[in-house]
């Protein structure tokens, strides 16, 4: 499978037959402008328009992608797809409402997208991840959990692959995300300060790194 980063908290997961789109965003909100891609499905995190921006999405065929956008078991184009219901802040959801986490199946690898978590998770929300191949993380705080959670709740999931995300960079529209802390922060707390970023990631189940690996995409 091929990772690219699209922005914010938006990859694209290619597999070997289908293509899976995680919290499309609003260009002008965000500062990056959506880039012109394809997906079979699309998940959704939460409702806010740097996350929810289905419309910036093509069909990768001549039907219109599947979108899941909130807890559940769901399936499509051989695809597993579980959402777990979490919360965007860490007070049960008071100051800006639930959030899902998806862990996604595709060609055997265990994908697991946080979307805006603002919490550590709990025991039971670990158990139902269950396994994270790859996990993409917010890392910036603010709207999320900062670097140091985020760092806590790789140690709750254990998983091969680290992938952060929604932290704060340059190109963003700083009027909206300045607050951000950029990604060197988690790297820190990480303890792998010298991380060169990469444009895409390609990995399968029976390739994974023998120990924990972060990587940093573009």
């Amino acid at each position: 499978m091929d990772i690219t980063h699209l922005g914010h908290a938006s990859f694209r997961l290619k597999g070997k037959k289908t293509a899976v789109i995680t919290d499309p965003f609003d260009s002008a909100m965000v500062g990056i402008k959506f880039p012109k891609v394809t997906a079979d499905i699309i998940t959704v995190s939460h409702h806010h328009h740097d996350h929810d921006m289905v419309s910036a999405v093509a069909p990768a065929s001549d039907k219109p992608p599947v979108v899941f956008d909130g807890p559940g078991e769901y399936e499509s184009g051989g695809v597993e797809v579980v959402g777990i219901e979490t919360f965007h802040d860490d007070k049960g959801g008071s100051e800006r409402g639930k959030n899902t986490v998806y862990v996604i199946d595709v060609d055997g690898l265990y994908i697991v997208h946080c979307g805006d978590l603002g919490h550590k998770l709990t025991d039971a929300q670990v158990d139902m991840i269950e396994r994270a191949d790859v996990l993409m993380i917010p890392v910036g705080g603010h709207f999320t959990i900062d670097a140091k959670v985020a760092a806590e709740v790789v140690g709750q999931l254990e998983p091969s692959i680290v992938i952060p995300m929604h932290y704060g960079t340059t190109q963003l529209n700083q009027k909206n995300f300045s607050m951000l802390a950029p990604v060197s922060a988690f790297l820190k707390e990480m303890g792998v300060e010298n991380v060169e970023p990469i444009a895409k990631l390609t990995v399968s189940r029976d390739k994974l790194p023998a120990e924990m690996q972060v990587v940093v995409l573009e």
